[in-house]
């Protein structure tokens, strides 16, 4: 499902770190090497494609030098 998030994200806190994502051979090899690779979460107001807004927990991934993916 398509979506945008259209408030800042808040309450983030760090879930996992390097060798404890368990993507993270495949997010090296997309976006490259990075010493410090973290997986995020967040709580943000989004619209869905539908046009429904809701509160929702937003995760991603993020490094230094990277940036969110």
């Amino acid at each position: 499902m398509d979506f945008e998030i259209i408030s800042k994200i808040t309450a983030i806190e760090t879930m996992a770190m390097n060798n404890s994502i368990r993507e993270i051979a495949r997010l090296r090899k997309i976006y490259g090497q990075s010493r410090w690779w973290r997986k995020r979460k967040g709580i943000a107001t989004v619209r869905f494609s539908d046009g429904t807004i809701k509160q929702a927990e937003i995760h991603w991934y993020e490094a230094t030098g990277i940036g969110k993916k």
